[in-house]
């Protein structure tokens, strides 16, 4: 995006023999009382119902019928291609436009997105960066300084007009609001789950075929395309949820700080391996408009590696490095000029 989130401090970049802060070091705020705007005990329905009902099905994960080995390698592969939508697409690509992509392949990177039924691209883009704008401050849609579970799961079913609202969505996403794809997914409610729908259909379509064909019989179809529908899209969508979650909650509670940013934000090695690189949190909340969070060598973000092969495969352009090479490229620039 056009950054929307406050700047930080500038600071050069850590080197491996300085001490960082304590990684187990208790978080600097006190705990938080709820946003202004959220209503206590309304439930927001169209959110809790899917929710409930997803975790609720993928408890037939537990039963034998369901299971099969293939379902389980889908569902791992799942959990890296369409949780791609969310943290390359929803969060690299359109909240911080830390690089651009061809039109038509950021609505596909879209649909594969709204595959993890994480909402539309206009109100998760909208919500993140109201959270960077008062990250661990009362308005913060999510932060776990309220409680954990707040920061995980409990804003997203609790009623909060402060974020959830036509308003916010024209002040912090006019940009999304301006494709028509996009506006289309908001004026059409109903179209971001049919399309979920229609994923898991595809799913369940092609284990019954394959099934069918291997065995002979249309209840080994079944059998098999119904342990594709469980494994491959159930369970992934929960395990992708949970994925996502971990960047609001944990990292904003456990882990090291490799800068001072004015809020609780930290690195957290377990959520950054979940996440191909989201978990590098304290560094992304040092330079969010950075296509990177790999601020060290043992920093691993897969994410902008995937990046940087779309950009040699000539699919992404404009990709935004981190601030100190963003610098260095400055000062050599300003040098050559200086000796011309």
């Amino acid at each position: 995006m056009s950054e929307n989130a406050p700047t930080s401090p500038t600071l050069e970049p850590l080197a491996d023999t300085v001490e960082l802060p304590n990684p187990t070091s208790p978080p600097r705020h006190d705990r938080l009382p709820l946003p202004d705007m959220v209503v206590p005990g309304r439930i927001l329905w169209a959110y809790a119902i899917p929710i409930a009902l997803l975790h609720a099905l993928a408890l037939l994960a537990f039963v034998p019928w369901f299971f099969s080995w293939t379902g389980v390698i889908v569902m791992l592969l799942g959990i890296h291609v369409f949780g791609q939508g969310i943290t390359l697409c929803y969060h690299r690509l359109l909240t911080h436009r830390s690089f651009q992509v061809p039109r038509w392949l950021e609505h596909f990177f879209v649909i594969i997105a709204l595959c993890c039924m994480e909402d539309t691209p206009a109100k998760w883009v909208a919500t993140h960066r109201y959270h960077h704008n008062h990250s661990d401050e009362q308005p913060d849609p999510h932060s776990p300084l309220v409680t954990f579970l707040w920061g995980h799961i409990g804003w997203l079913i609790i009623q909060n007009p402060g974020v959830r609202s036509i308003s916010v969505y024209q002040k912090y996403a006019p940009d999304i609001l301006r494709d028509p794809f996009y506006m289309k997914l908001e004026k059409n409610p109903w179209l971001p789950g049919w399309i979920y729908l229609a994923h898991a259909a595809l799913f369940f379509l092609a284990g019954l075929a394959i099934g069918w064909w291997q065995d002979g019989t249309a209840m080994a179809g079944v059998q098999f395309g119904a342990s594709l529908l469980v494994w491959g899209v159930i369970v992934r969508t929960v395990v992708v949820w949970h994925i996502t979650w971990s960047v609001n909650s944990i990292t904003h509670l456990f882990g090291y700080r490799n800068y001072e940013t004015g809020e609780n934000s930290r690195n957290n090695w377990l959520v950054a391996l979940l996440t191909v690189g989201e978990g590098w949190h304290n560094n992304h909340h040092e330079d969010p408009a950075s296509a990177s969070v790999q601020h060290r060598w043992w920093e691993i973000d897969i994410t902008y590696y995937e990046i940087k092969l779309l950009e040699k495969l000539g699919l992404a352009w404009n990709v935004i490095p981190p601030k100190f090479k963003r610098r260095a490229m400055r000062n050599h620039q300003g040098h050559q000029e200086h000796e011309e």
